[in-house]
């Protein structure tokens, strides 16, 4: 299931900078997450699916890339960046 507008809204409301911000780091691996994380029942549902992990791996890999710059641009961002969306590491 995609990630609708609303999510996108809620996301830009509390990461970025103004409401409709959605380019900022934090806003981006918010919507990242918050798509993550619905595309993963799916597969519990369809371990076949090659085709869709495929897609799920690249926005990990994208969302990782986006976390290495957070993280060397301001360090206190990203950690409290990944304590509230609940991302290990």
């Amino acid at each position: 299931m995609p990630v609708t507008k609303e999510i996108t809204q809620q996301s830009a409301a509390k990461f970025g900078k103004a409401p409709n911000d959605t380019g900022s780091a934090e806003v981006q691996i918010a919507i990242l997450t918050a798509n993550i994380n619905s595309l993963t029942p799916h597969f519990e549902k369809n371990p076949k699916d090659h085709h869709s992990r495929r897609g799920l791996l690249k926005m990990v890999g994208k969302r990782r890339s986006l976390l290495d710059y957070l993280a060397k641009k301001d360090v206190n961002k990203y950690r409290t960046l990944i304590q509230q969306l609940e991302i290990r590491k």
